[in-house]
């Protein structure tokens, strides 16, 4: 009896948890199929009556969505090219290099991901301003380049279970340091670069505060600035705002979808090879 209300109540907790996740993007669905006096008289689970994609039209083209992606991904292609060789160098050096104040490298690491961001951001902003990266896509860029400690963990995770023995072999035959990093730790860090990339590439697409503050002129938005802007002109116009939501989800959503073992496969995988 009591495995019976134990399995019972497991099932309705997962549905009602999966209703409260899919409702919110049903009801923009919905919204962004409906005219302005349809969403102001209908309810929010009403169907619309004329499924239009004025709205999407409207979103894209007024909203400068088009410009936002495209400077969302010229700033997500270099950082995420940039985090992991810059990620995986450091986990490279870290797991196999003994050197002094390594494990001080590896604490300042960590110390830095328990100061809360904010407390920062003047400093920052300074920093930046002084490089004369103020209002450019380099200013993100820069930002984002700062390679976290979650992508050195998984990079470090997958370097244990790569035998040290190739190394070794390949020092042998004559190779450095950095020619067994390029010819046969990066190869096989494959599955970990997939792992870092959807990670902090869905954190990239979705960051609204460094933009904002650091790319305010209109031609440098992004996805989410972009989105932002539309409280403007219509600001009154949730339809037309809940269709830009749509167009910023879909991306994320497909990529998730076709991507999302390498994600389980990076925390889960003992590399074996």
């Amino acid at each position: 009896m009591i495995r019976t209300l134990a399995v019972t109540w497991k099932y309705v907790s997962l549905v009602a948890a999966s209703v409260a996740v899919l409702l919110p993007p049903v009801v923009l669905v919905l919204a962004s199929f409906k005219t302005h006096d349809e969403f102001a008289t209908t309810g929010p689970f009403d169907l619309p009556q004329h499924f239009d994609f004025g709205n999407y039209v409207t979103a894209f083209t007024k909203g400068n969505m088009l410009r936002g992606f495209a400077n969302t991904s010229v700033i997500l292609a270099v950082s995420l090219a940039g985090t992991v060789l810059i990620g995986s160098m450091a986990a490279y050096a870290i797991d196999r290099f003994t050197f002094r104040l390594r494990r001080l490298v590896v604490l300042l690491f960590l110390l830095a991901t328990l100061v809360p961001g904010v407390t920062t951001q003047v400093a920052t902003f300074k920093v930046v301003n002084a490089l004369e990266l103020y209002n450019t896509r380099w200013s993100a860029i820069v930002l984002f380049l700062g390679t976290d400690i979650i992508a050195i963990y998984i990079f470090q995770q997958f370097l244990r279970g790569v035998p040290i023995e190739l190394d070794e072999a390949a020092a042998i035959e004559g190779a450095g340091p950095f020619t067994v990093y390029w010819r046969i730790i990066l190869p096989l860090l494959k599955p970990a670069i997939a792992t870092v990339v959807i990670i902090k590439g869905i954190a990239i697409y979705n960051e609204f505060y460094i933009p904002f503050l650091y790319m305010p002129s209109q031609e440098l938005g992004v996805i989410s600035t972009s989105l932002f802007r539309f409280k403007g002109p219509f600001g009154a116009q949730w339809e037309v705002i809940s269709a830009g939501v749509i167009l910023v989800i879909i991306p994320t959503l497909i990529v998730f979808l076709f991507l999302q073992r390498f994600i389980y496969n990076g925390f889960t995988a003992g590399s074996g090879k």
